[in-house]
């Protein structure tokens, strides 16, 4: 396939690629220094968990709490009640549910018990609720400024163009790693239940414009966007070895794992001994998978299209060359954006292997809601 280069001249990625990799930047960047300054704190041990928790979840919760209802409504999920994370952030102790008074004896429903943050939890924001802003400034001085705002003003012109409220990160990914799309529409929500800062952070107005995208990429893809970008693009009909998908689609084994087994039950791909080494598998592409990969290229250079006519081609064409630039080619290495991803010592990223590079696409899992699948 000929490589298509943009007007910088470097390789030319889709621009949900663009957008992911500056996203799963951006939040590294932000969970990285959230796990520092938590594990210098007084909290204890508890599991560490990623900024979609904090944007999707605990922004919303004051020491009051807010019931399962409510808290599912305010996070646009009241199509999924209770809320997704819910059992997980209590098992993980950052929030505990408890029922109001009774009456006659009788506990009220579940779905009318409070969200309360625990000790925990609140420390949790605490450390969380200044960070999205520091990280920004970070980016200012390390990137051109003036690009910065350029990218924040393209961004701010789609999401204002879209006509569903986005939440301020993607969702963790449903069955088939399919994304979830948002069940309200924007002016029905008020000031308040928009949060305080919806619409301000970069990360919030990169989720948005990239959760716009992926939906309409899922309409009319037979597979996720998640899983078109981070494995079957780095799949062909000769085959590739199991053990080297991490590290070419650049995110952690848990997801690959669940992505093959899905891509495997539906015929796109097939799992076979490798010939040429003991004890490893191949994966290679079915006919149904080589026409997965070829929709994955053609459908996301159509939205790219589209957007330019529905949003206008200048802001399109300052998206992308504000993205292009934080990026860099990627047939080069290191990326721009590579000077912000070094874990502290001590931080779990420091103790293991990870892949080098960014994913195309957000790996957002129910595990603590890491980008890159961890």
């Amino acid at each position: 396939m000929e490589i298509r280069r943009s007007r910088s001249g470097a390789t030319h990625l889709p621009l949900s690629a663009l957008l992911s990799q500056v996203l799963v930047a951006f939040t590294i960047e932000f969970d990285n220094e959230y796990e520092r300054r938590i594990r210098q704190s007084d909290v204890g041990s508890h599991f560490l968990v990623s900024l979609v928790m904090w944007s999707n979840f605990m922004r919303f919760l004051g020491d009051e709490g807010l019931s399962v209802r409510d808290l599912s409504i305010l996070a646009g999920e009241s199509n999924r009640l209770p809320h997704p994370s819910l059992n997980h952030m209590v098992w993980w102790g950052y929030v505990v549910v408890e029922h109001g008074p009774t009456e006659n004896g009788r506990k009220p429903p579940r779905l009318d018990w409070i969200v309360r943050p625990t000790a925990a939890g609140r420390k949790l924001q605490e450390v969380w609720r200044p960070l999205l802003s520091e990280i920004e400034e970070r980016w200012q001085s390390r990137f051109d400024a003036v690009g910065i705002d350029i990218l924040r003003e393209s961004l701010q012109s789609v999401v204002n163009q879209l006509d569903v409220e986005m939440p301020h990160y993607l969702p963790v990914l449903g069955y088939g790693m399919l994304a979830r799309a948002p069940h309200r529409v924007g002016p029905a929500l008020t000031g308040n239940e928009r949060g305080s800062t919806a619409g301000t952070h970069l990360s919030a107005l990169i989720s948005q414009a990239l959760l716009a995208f992926t939906l309409e990429f899922e309409r009319e893809s037979g597979l996720s966007l998640a899983i078109s970008a981070n494995v079957v693009r780095v799949l062909n009909e000769t085959g590739v070895r199991v053990r080297d998908l991490p590290r070419l689609g650049r995110v952690a084994k848990p997801a690959v794992s669940m992505a093959v087994g899905y891509l495997t039950r539906r015929g796109y791909v097939t799992v076979e001994p490798d010939p040429s080494a003991k004890q490893a598998t191949v994966v290679r592409l079915t006919p149904k998978g080589r026409g997965a990969r070829d929709a994955y290229h053609r459908l996301t250079s159509i939205i790219e299209e589209r957007w330019r006519t529905r949003f206008g081609s200048a802001t399109v064409c300052n998206l992308r060359d504000a993205l292009e630039s934080m990026v860099g080619d990627p047939a080069e290495s290191p990326s721009p954006l590579a000077a912000g991803l070094a874990p502290h010592r001590g931080g779990w990223r420091f103790s293991v292997h990870l892949p080098d590079g960014l994913p195309h696409y957000p790996m957002v899992l129910h595990r603590g809601g890491w980008p890159d699948g961890s």
